[in-house]
């Protein structure tokens, strides 16, 4: 079923929300306004911190959303938020954070955006607005598809200022133009994108479980020992007999990380540039590593050679920069600098992601050290920490568990990114006024 292409996407959508498109030649019922025109609340913090207000972020308290913690529409980077106590809340956030308030990134970087679906009381720290709609007029959840379109990104790029970090400044933000048709079309359009936004996050949230499912079991097999017995027996492993000789199990062996995968350093894809603007492959680099394929990402030509080309469900582990390990998502791609694409032929998938995964903390902490140049890790660094590695019968009977549980997230993540294609897809047309769903 060729699902890349917009044809085949738009009759998915069909079978999936039971709608239709009608084009339409002009925006009939669209109006335009400026944002200030469209809103009740806008806070903005703009140089703002707990020190001007007496005190300092704490253990205790109010999470503090940030520029860092909002990424694609979603939260993350939650373990780096910071805490504002009681006192300092109370003289901070004057106005409080409601369910369906938008948050707005101002710079670093400019445009990145999330709707607030809790009740939970938010600290908004600096460069971020804090917006909320008129309901009778702008529904929220549209005003939030809506800054995804090119329309309305082309006007925060526009209208961004600063010689160092760029941004936008809350009178210049308030000057943006909206298009809007009436409150029940915002909301037939809310809810067919908000239904392909639900199946996303039901995956991921599935996904979530499942990481921590095969990575509690695979820390409990082969770096603590300590799976219960009877499970053991129950996958055909005599746990009585899995004795500890010399801190490891009896019959495994302590290795290196390049005992168990290979290690393919990325190429200089700028050596490979694209003969045919149509016809390329994208150049992952360690922003797609982490956010996918973008307008902006570089092009090389299809003819590089094979090995440094990605597929789908290759492993990634960046070494220089933000280190991270992922596996990769977004089509056919090829490998640049500072990428590793780990692989093996003797050893599963699973087994070489979760030990890199399980180093990773000490490879940041190596990396961090660094303090001169962009931290980064060598490859003796591979070489320095431990992997414990199973006998065969242990291996063979741990893939038997935990490759069904990874394979099942590498397919879900299939899936997510072909209801995000689609979503990408819908969005323009809807927010173009250009296309009506009509049931």
């Amino acid at each position: 079923m060729f699902l890349n292409t917009p044809y085949q996407l738009l009759i998915l959508s069909f079978i999936n929300f039971g709608s239709k498109f009608v084009r339409k030649n002009k925006m009939n019922n669209w109006k335009e306004a400026t944002l200030d025109k469209v809103i009740e609340l806008i806070i903005d913090h703009r140089g703002l911190t707990p020190k001007k207000l007496g005190g300092d972020w704490s253990d205790l308290g109010y999470r503090a959303i940030s520029a860092k913690t909002i990424k694609n529409g979603q939260l993350v980077n939650e373990d780096q938020m910071n805490i504002l106590p009681e006192n300092l809340y109370k003289k901070w956030m004057k106005e409080e954070t409601q369910y369906g308030d938008i948050f707005l990134t101002s710079e670093a970087p400019l445009g990145e955006h999330i709707i607030w679906k809790s009740k939970e009381k938010l600290v908004l720290s600096q460069r971020i607005f804090g917006i909320r709609t008129k309901k009778e007029i702008l529904d929220p959840f549209f005003f939030n598809y809506f800054i995804d379109s090119k329309y309305y990104q082309h006007q925060l790029k526009s209208r961004e200022s600063g010689s160092t970090v760029s941004g936008i400044k809350q009178s210049e933000l308030l000057k943006t133009k909206v298009l809007f048709p009436s409150l029940s079309e915002q909301k037939e359009i809310v809810a067919t994108l908000s239904s392909i936004d639900e199946k996303i996050e039901l995956l991921r949230k599935q996904n979530e479980t499942l990481e921590k499912i095969a990575q509690g079991i695979f820390k409990e097999w082969f770096v603590d020992f300590t799976l219960p017995a009877e499970v053991l027996t129950k996958v055909g492993i005599d746990g009585k007999k899995l004795k500890l000789e010399n801190g490891i199990p009896e019959g495994w062996r302590v290795g290196k990380l390049t005992d168990i995968a290979n290690f393919l350093n990325g190429y200089a894809m700028q050596k490979f540039p694209a003969e045919n603007k149509n016809d390329y492959l994208p150049v992952i680099k360690i922003k797609e590593m982490n956010s996918g394929i973008t307008d902006q990402t570089d092009k090389a030509s299809k003819n590089i050679p094979e090995k440094y080309i990605v597929n789908n469900g290759d492993i990634l582990f960046s070494w220089s920069g933000s280190l991270d390990i992922n596996i990769w998502k977004y089509g056919k791609g090829a490998l640049n600098q500072h990428l590793f694409k780990v692989t093996s032929e003797e050893y599963p998938k699973w087994f070489y992601f979760y030990w890199i995964k399980y180093h990773l903390p000490n490879f940041r902490q190596v990396a961090n050290a660094k303090a001169v140049t962009m931290g980064h890790i060598q490859r003796h660094h591979l070489d320095d920490v431990q992997v414990v590695i199973p006998n065969v019968e242990n291996l063979k009977k741990s893939n038997a568990i935990i490759e069904p549980i990874f394979e099942k997230t590498i397919l879900n993540n299939s899936q997510i990114q072909t209801l995000s294609n689609l979503r990408n897809m819908l969005l323009p047309k809807l927010m173009s006024g250009k296309f009506k769903l009509e049931k």
